[in-house]
């Protein structure tokens, strides 16, 4: 059952909060071994009908922007001096979001019963990533806990940032490839069988590609419905047969060998490499662990490979920068160097930062001109696609003017 209570907390501030219990007197011996005293303590109970706050707290998710927001709200909050407690609170009135409503309340509870923020947030795995609870936890054990959940926040936007500029670059090629799938069918569905009467009337011979375009366009005419039905379903099967697990190292492969996507690829997990690793050593992250969460932030199967074997290296005793020599194909010639020189002077997580500085600045201009690039080789395919439609219609057309003749 769900409660609403009012407790009275050790410091004598009033808190208003919700939490599952047995019963009532269950929920106040809960309160009352935490310190704490019970004031109020009510069944919540919703109207049968009414499904919009379970409706909510099934379908709203907690989105990037929303954790960059509690990630410099929480930071600005504790550096102004406010406790972890009273600064939950404040982020807990201000949200319009039911989901992150309760994660913040369950925060609460587990500051509140003696527990830590890392701990608090490793109970919501599909909302706050292992990088995320690492350097949180790292910068409670340094005391920075504040300046951790400002670092934290600079990467979830540098990483946001990137992901929409590329989605962004994206979104054009894909909405005029979508418009003309949608006219190649309703052309195929009213304007082939058109045709196609008139060539049965006229009695010419058609050439093979006239008639495989005629079969289609009955088809479609006879069954416009399931036609978007079926290459709607197709679209969704082909993703869902790429997404599949078995076909990820050679989706990888495919993506870090395609001419300009590849360059881009090798790039965006270089930047996400580097800007993880400096992130995490520079909240006191022992350089294993380190290399442990990077793993799960980059997503190509090669790259996590090559983590890999820089974790086995360092365990072993050799220098981090090796690895990464001996896999040029993957990361860049300037990125070993560059770490070559950050294990000498000491300075790893400051030119792990540089580095992911200068690609990240390189990914933002290249998604800036990829559009650009894509839009001829869309005008070559919508050219094919239509030149081909052209000659299959026109040709039978040129066969009657030689027989008038």
């Amino acid at each position: 059952m769900l409660f609403s209570y009012k407790a009275k907390l050790k410091n004598g501030e009033i808190f208003k909060s919700t939490m599952d219990a047995t019963d009532r007197f269950s929920l106040s011996r809960e309160l009352k071994s935490r310190g704490n005293t019970p004031i109020s303590i009510k069944e919540k109970k919703y109207n049968s009908f009414n499904f919009l706050p379970t409706f909510q707290r099934i379908f709203s998710k907690v989105n990037t922007e929303e954790k960059i927001i509690f990630t410099k709200n929480l930071s600005g909050m504790l550096k102004a001096g406010l406790s972890l407690f009273r600064a939950l609170s404040v982020l807990k009135k201000q949200t319009k979001n039911p989901a992150f409503n309760e994660i913040l309340t369950s925060l609460s509870d587990e500051i509140n019963s003696g527990g830590t923020l890392s701990s608090g947030l490793a109970k919501f795995p599909n909302v706050f990533s292992k990088l995320f609870v690492s350097m949180t936890r790292a910068g409670e054990e340094s005391g920075n806990l504040d300046n951790a959940l400002s670092e934290i926040g600079m990467n979830l936007e540098k990483a946001h940032s990137l992901t929409k500029k590329i989605n962004g670059a994206l979104i054009y090629p894909g909405v005029i490839l979508s418009a003309m799938i949608l006219i190649g069918v309703l052309m195929f569905a009213f304007v082939v069988p058109t045709l196609a009467g008139t060539f049965q009337e006229l009695g010419v011979p058609l050439p093979a590609s006239t008639r495989f375009i005629i079969l289609l366009g009955n088809f479609f005419y006879e069954h416009l419905i399931l036609s978007f039905v079926l290459i709607i379903g197709s679209a969704i099967a082909i993703v869902s047969f790429l997404r599949a697990s078995f076909m990820k190292k050679y989706v990888d492969f495919v993506i870090i060998r395609l001419p300009i996507v590849g360059k881009l690829s090798k790039e965006l997990n270089t930047a996400r490499t580097t800007r993880t690793m400096s992130s995490l050593l520079l909240s006191g992250v022992s350089i294993t662990r380190a290399i442990e969460i990077t793993e799960d932030v980059v997503q190509n199967v090669y790259y996590k490979k090559v983590l890999k074997q820089a974790k086995e290296a360092i365990e072993k005793g050799v220098p981090f920068s090796r690895v990464f020599e001996e896999n040029q194909n993957l990361y860049p010639v300037m990125m070993t160097e560059m770490i070559q020189v950050g294990e000498e002077t000491g300075k790893l997580s400051d030119m792990l930062f540089q580095i992911a500085s200068f690609y990240e600045g390189e990914i933002e201009n290249k998604t800036k001109n990829l559009s650009v690039i894509i839009e001829p080789v869309l005008m070559i395919f919508i050219g094919v696609a239509v030149g081909f439609f052209a000659i299959s219609m026109i040709s039978p057309l040129y066969s009657v003017m030689d027989n008038i003749k």
